[in-house]
């Protein structure tokens, strides 16, 4: 089955009228972090989200601004060291995002929160990586005891390639929430003609796809056209291989969503058109796994 578009906000241009559009054509998710768009993306999205309660919305810790930095020194929740990292999985400040999404979102329960690369916290120290996995898992735990939560996850962009697992995961959630009853929904990462080891070990029945996919957590694939690069390595050619009849740019997106295990196929699509586009590509027939294979065959060889 073919993943479904969801609204991505990180190179959205115009996130409020992107926004309203996916929303009135089907989307059921819109994905956002509150460093998008200088720190304003999550106020932008507020007034759609209002207006749709039923789209979902996910967002992240992990990143900040400047400003949320500064911001988060005056609270206690940060010191000035860490604020100047611009990225923290310290257990006060993760709280303290949680709630600041919470408002600039205008959504007293978040469906989604996710740990923002969280392989950038401790550069090659695992043991200090895991434990602050752990303990903001802990605390989105507690968000979702509170209500504030419904899920959580991980948004990487190399994370996989080994500095842990969905096993490993799954295995820190546990630990977190004390038991096998953990929150933990999601994981996102990049899944594209470019980034393709996730779709050849999906086809192989391994890699993090497959095993986020059996473990029944959702799985959203960003940047499936590698930051709109991808349609102009693509030649008709491919694309009439990938799907006859569609443009590089949608045979693209549906070879991403037609990766097995992927659920939402992340795009920053800010206006009608591409993202009318994008959706009848998504509309049509997963590839099956002969033909995408063949796809990956091809753009490995020499």
């Amino acid at each position: 089955m073919t993943a479904e578009l969801a609204l991505g906000t990180y190179r959205c241009r115009a996130i409020p009228e992107a926004a309203a559009h996916a929303a009135a054509s089907g989307a059921r998710w819109i994905d956002t972090a509150p460093n998008y768009r200088a720190g304003k993306a999550q106020r932008m999205l507020a007034g759609v989200l209002a207006a749709r309660p039923t789209v979902h919305v996910s967002t992240k810790v992990g990143f900040f601004t400047a400003a949320t930095g500064a911001a988060a020194v005056d609270a206690g929740v940060l010191t000035a060291d860490q604020a100047r990292a611009g990225h923290s999985l310290a257990p006060g400040y993760v709280r303290w995002q949680v709630d600041r999404n919470r408002a600039e979102l205008g959504r007293e329960r978040l469906d989604l929160v996710l740990l923002h690369n969280p392989e950038r916290a401790h550069n090659g120290d695992r043991a200090g990586l895991y434990r602050a996995v752990r303990e903001a898992f802990a605390v989105l735990e507690e968000e979702a005891a509170a209500g504030h939560v419904a899920g959580y996850g991980v948004a990487t962009w190399d994370g996989f390639d080994g500095a842990f697992t969905v096993p490993l995961l799954r295995a820190l959630a546990t630990e977190a929430a004390g038991g096998a009853e953990h929150h933990l929904a999601a994981v996102q990462l990049p899944v594209s003609l470019v980034m393709m080891t996730p779709i050849e070990q999906a086809l192989d029945g391994k890699g993090p796809v497959r095993a986020a996919a059996d473990a029944g957590l959702q799985v959203m694939a960003s940047a499936p056209l590698h930051g709109g690069e991808l349609p102009a390595m693509v030649d008709q050619e491919l694309a009439d291989l990938i799907r006859p009849g569609l443009t590089p740019a949608q045979a693209c997106i549906l070879a991403a969503a037609s990766c097995p295990g992927v659920t939402q196929v992340l795009l920053a699509a800010s206006s009608a058109p591409h993202w009318q586009a994008a959706a009848d590509a998504v509309a049509q027939p997963a590839l099956d796994t002969a033909r995408l294979r063949k796809v990956t065959d091809v753009l490995a060889s020499p």
